[in-house]
């Protein structure tokens, strides 16, 4: 399967070493302030399982993500068809990093390898990107990806209980208006 490089990172298989790190992330309640709780390590490791298992299966979907001059592992980012139920379809774009790698462009660097690997490998019509309203980190990673979002298209995530978190936004980035190297036009 694919492994995607830019200037500074890897998106690649996962490995076994990335469990402990990706653990101690999801248990950080700062890195999973917009998701209904933080997720122990067993949720982690089934996490990494199935990620993988997308990976050996499609040959993409959420990838590790390391820093290519340390190999250090910084979070996650790809792709995910969006899952049933939601008032909504497509393939939705996505990232997580660890706090330590925030306010350094790697969330957006990993965004636009994904995107592109989107339009130009998988030839998709549209790639959307989805978070809850109240995230302004991540949609500001969705505004400098050239994505653009309707508020009409706002709605309640039903996989996310009652409170705060609920209310989610989608942003859309269609083939037609995507600069290969770039952010949307």
């Amino acid at each position: 399967m694919p492994e995607l490089r830019t200037d500074r990172l890897v998106l690649r298989d996962w490995r076994a070493s990335d469990l402990d790190p990706w653990a101690a992330m999801n248990a950080d309640p700062v890195v999973r302030a917009y998701f209904p709780g933080v997720l122990t390590r067993a949720q982690s490791e089934a996490s990494v399982a199935r990620f993988q298992a997308d990976l050996d299966r499609r040959g993409w979907g959420w990838w590790a993500v390391e820093v290519a001059a340390t190999g250090e592992f910084i979070g996650f980012a790809g792709l995910d068809p969006v899952e049933d139920g939601m008032p909504f379809t497509g393939v939705e774009a996505g990232w997580r990093l660890a706090r330590a790698a925030w306010g350094r462009g790697c969330a957006t660097e990993a965004g636009r390898a994904v995107i592109a690997y989107a339009f130009e490998s998988l030839e998709l019509p549209e790639v959307l990107a989805v978070t809850a309203a109240g995230n302004l980190r991540s949609r500001a990673v969705m505004d400098r990806l050239g994505m653009t979002r309707d508020p009409s298209e706002d709605f309640d995530d039903p996989g996310i209980p009652e409170g705060p978190l609920r209310r989610s936004v989608v942003y859309r980035l269609r083939a037609g208006d995507h600069r290969p190297g770039g952010a949307g036009r």
